[in-house]
């Protein structure tokens, strides 16, 4: 049989034809070059600035407003929190709302003048080192600004020395900046995206094209039944392989933990079941398994862009952070590094709790309701 021109064009045909009525499919050829445009050309951020920080002034005058000042001009800081306390302070470095606190502590402004030079302390969140390094980096510099504008008239003489007052850096929970502290505990809920929604994404597109999905529909079984109940046997498997990734972080990647396992495990109880929730929601949508999968990817995809697990969390625009606080890749990741790294307990963790579990209501919701109670 010789090629015929007119066979293979009807071939070629038939595809756009298939293409144009999967609708999803084509939304996925337009949509993820548009979406990863978007997110790598606009979202992504290596230098993070406005980050935010808090006080705890015990010594309030000129100089330590000027300086407060210079933090804010070099955009890199970003005052969100007075506390009374340094203890105070720490507490929402320990929760996870600020990234900095600076500590100004009593007497400075005499020891100053004296020309003793005192210091200021500048703690850090490291828990992601490529998040707060530029900014410590800016430090010297801050100082040299507020130096100048302050240590005029009979203070110039201060200004002549190496420095009338330094800053003092201690950074936090990660002193060494060790890469695997903070990779190595978000790869936990990486993996568990990635597994769990692949797999519940083809669990009911699996029963439609194996044939066995017209016995289910005829069984007396109402969609939260079946919904749920495809949910329970992956549960299992992800609670297995966050344990099996807990070992490697621990006994491989030396990870501490330092904070309580119990509250580990049931933030990634909650998580997986968020996850799972969002699979059977795309399996519910979808025809078929390779939209399944599609759909998987597309969901994947703004979740470890946006979620703090690349790239620093702050750094990113406004719209990207209102995406990522939708995602309880989010949250998990937070409360995974909270635990391991800063001992967080039950008070700073619940805030992570109730988004993963309200995510989970309404993507089973949603999954309930897009279910078909037929094959058409």
């Amino acid at each position: 049989m010789n090629f015929s021109v007119s066979r293979w064009w009807g071939i070629v045909r038939k595809e756009f034809l298939q293409l144009r009525r999967d609708r999803i499919t084509f939304a996925m050829i337009v949509g993820i070059p548009i979406m990863q445009m978007a997110l790598f050309g606009f979202a992504i951020n290596t230098d993070p600035k406005h980050l935010p920080t808090a006080l705890s002034i015990a010594d309030e005058s000129e100089f330590t407003r000027s300086f407060i000042a210079a933090l804010q001009s070099s955009q890199y800081f970003k005052i969100v929190a007075t506390a009374p306390t340094p203890a105070g302070a720490r507490r929402l470095l320990a929760e996870g709302k600020v990234l900095f606190v600076l500590d100004v502590p009593a007497g400075f402004t005499r020891d100053l003048v004296k020309g003793a030079r005192p210091s200021l302390l500048m703690e850090a969140d490291a828990t992601d080192s490529q998040a707060v390094t530029a900014a410590l980096g800016a430090l010297p510099s801050i100082v040299q600004s507020a130096l100048q504008k302050d240590l005029v008239g009979p203070l110039s003489p201060l200004a002549q020395q190496a420095g009338a007052y330094d800053v003092t850096v201690h950074r936090l929970y990660n002193p060494e900046g060790i890469t695997q502290y903070n990779v190595v505990p978000g790869l936990m809920g990486v993996i568990l995206t990635m597994t769990m929604v692949v797999m519940t994404g083809l669990a009911i597109t699996r029963e439609r094209e194996r044939g066995t999905m017209e016995n289910l529909l005829a069984s007396p079984v109402l969609p939260i039944e079946v919904t749920t109940g495809k949910i329970v046997p992956y549960v299992a498997i992800g609670l297995l392989q966050a344990t099996i990734i807990l070992l490697s972080a621990r006994f491989v990647f030396g990870v501490p933990i330092v904070g309580s396992v119990v509250v580990l495990y049931i933030g990634a109880l909650l998580f997986i079941g968020a996850t799972l929730a969002v699979g059977i929601m795309l399996s519910s949508v979808a025809q078929n398994q390779l939209q399944g999968v599609q759909l998987a990817f597309f969901y994947f995809l703004p979740n470890i862009l946006l979620s703090g697990f690349m790239f620093p969390f702050p750094g990113m625009p406004r719209w990207a952070q209102l995406i990522g606080n939708v995602l309880p890749l989010t949250y998990f990741n937070r409360l995974v590094r909270g635990v391991m790294l800063k001992g967080a307990g039950w008070s700073e963790s619940w805030q992570q709790f109730w988004p993963m579990l309200l995510f989970m209501i309404v993507m089973t919701a949603v999954a309930v309701r897009f279910y078909k109670r037929t094959l058409d």
